[in-house]
């Protein structure tokens, strides 16, 4: 684990490689939930860069997991700003030139901004059960989860993850995509910007989306994209179908820098 300087205080930064890592290949960068952090990806990243032999890169964002912690409000630009301020202090701690971006649910909103920002070094874009526009479900899901983590033992396997920082954690997620600023967001303004081949993966039975939202990312993207639709999976994709998911994400890397 490793820690890098941003506008919000210091993040933590984790890296997947082996012997067998190429590096003239352009690294994966993860782009964890609105509840994630780097431990909550579990094995995944490692099997991932064994898959593909690129470097993993995932990072715990602005008081998340073991960065450091942040307070108030998160803002209501929250997902566009993340690849202005902490995905460019990475890059430049990093000194990462050209990468691939993969990115988790709201993760996967921010990879959108990340790629659109980053035309020229971008070389491809995974979302993951992202979403691209707020639909009934949304809202419900988050409400579900909201009485969900009102039970002290839900609420304290959390705080495993993210310690005293849990409650703004919480917060951070629910009381920002139920406030009234995120009535009318979408990902259409920015979709169109996005130059480099696209996965999208989405679960048929995802809790927070219907396959729509996955459908208007790949229509929106103005590079090629492929549209993956899962059978019989929910929300985590790369948790409930692991091996599916590597698959799919080695096969289409295969074809990028």
């Amino acid at each position: 684990m490793q820690h890098i300087k941003t506008p919000y205080g210091q993040i933590a930064v984790k890296v997947w490689q082996d012997t067998h890592t190429l590096s003239t290949l352009a690294p994966v960068v993860l782009l964890h939930d609105s509840l994630g952090c780097i431990q909550l990806w579990r094995q995944f990243p490692g099997l991932l860069a064994q898959a593909t032999r690129r470097r993993v890169i995932a990072y715990d964002r602005a008081g998340f997991g073991h960065s450091a912690p942040r307070a108030g409000y998160i803002g209501d630009d929250f997902i566009e700003a993340e690849a202005q301020t902490v995905f460019a202090e990475l890059l430049k701690a990093k000194e990462i030139d050209q990468f691939i971006v993969m990115g988790h649910s709201v993760g996967g909103e921010m990879a959108v901004n990340v790629a659109a920002a980053y035309p020229e070094r971008c070389v491809g874009l995974i979302t993951e059960s992202a979403q691209s526009v707020l639909e009934p479900i949304t809202r419900a899901g988050i409400l579900e989860a909201q009485q969900l983590f009102a039970d002290p033992e839900q609420f304290k396997r959390l705080a495993r993850y993210h310690g005293e920082k849990t409650a703004w954690v919480l917060s951070a997620w629910i009381d920002t995509w139920l406030g009234a600023a995120f009535d009318n967001w979408s990902l259409d303004p920015v979709l169109p910007s996005v130059k480099c081949p696209t996965l999208v993966i989405h679960g048929e039975l995802d809790e927070y989306g219907t396959t729509a939202q996955a459908k208007r990312i790949a229509d929106g993207v103005s590079g090629s994209a492929q549209l993956e639709l899962m059978a019989g999976i929910h929300h985590v994709p790369h948790r409930e179908a692991e091996q599916q998911v590597l698959t799919m994400l080695s096969n289409f890397m295969a074809a990028l820098a």
